[in-house]
């Protein structure tokens, strides 16, 4: 597993250690790095990470009130020269905290505090009871039961998942793969269609030209699974 990890310090001298000690470390993956939190707030409105490393005293937004923006946050390991400030990073459930200035074996430690987090909540998103009904999924440091009734289709982006509920607004997104989640679905039911989505058959009520819609989402359907759809189809049309 390999942890998608975004840096923000408005120090360049930081942002280039911080960018050198994650691109040493195996289960890191940098995915960007920015001087200021705004910029990296419109990043993340598109993008999904899973650490943060951020620097506390920065201006205009610091990095306890950046974290506080966030509606999902992912772990989160604050940097700082002042030791002040660790309490009030710990209330926003912190990973962990460096105070700088800082070596790469204190940074191994933290980012490995990270990944252990990260490698208890995936096994428990993928770890239900298996039944026909239901199943359990963490979402947002929960875990949350979804009826199988209730899912319209399911979109995979790498190590995530989006799960899209009839009547909710948003989709659930958890720290899971297409693979995963359609080994715990019943087979009767679900059809992965494309190598990115998996659908409902029951809640299917309108196919336009080999795409399955969703209100104003369009599902293709994939030639890899195009034959098992359309013997769907024939056993179910007039």
């Amino acid at each position: 597993m390999k942890l998608k990890t975004i840096a923000i310090d408005d120090e360049p001298l930081a942002i280039a250690l911080l960018t050198d000690y994650i691109n040493k470390t195996p289960f890191l993956e940098l995915s960007g790095t920015f001087d200021n939190p705004l910029d990296a707030i419109e990043f993340l409105r598109n993008e999904a990470v899973d650490l943060i490393l951020v620097d506390i005293q920065m201006p205009d937004l610091t990095g306890v009130e950046f974290v506080r923006t966030l509606e999902n946050a992912p772990k989160v390991i604050f940097t700082t020269a002042y030791a002040q400030y660790a309490l009030e990073g710990f209330k926003l459930n912190a990973t962990d905290y460096l105070l700088k200035p800082f070596g790469y074996e204190d940074f191994l430690k933290a980012v490995q505090k990270a990944l252990k987090q990260i490698e208890i909540e995936h096994a428990a998103a993928t770890s239900v009871e298996a039944n026909s009904q239901f199943l359990f999924l963490k979402s947002e440091y929960k875990i949350r039961r979804i009826n199988f009734n209730d899912i319209l289709y399911i979109e995979g982006l790498k190590d995530y998942i989006k799960v899209f509920i009839k009547g909710e607004a948003k989709p659930i997104l958890s720290l899971s793969s297409v693979k995963a989640i359609e080994s715990k679905l019943p087979e009767a039911q679900f059809m992965r269609v494309h190598r990115s989505f998996i659908v409902n058959l029951d809640q299917i009520e309108v196919i336009d030209r080999s795409r399955i819609v969703f209100g104003k989402e369009y599902i293709p359907v994939s030639d890899q699974y195009k034959d098992k759809f359309q013997e769907f189809l024939d056993k179910n049309f007039l």
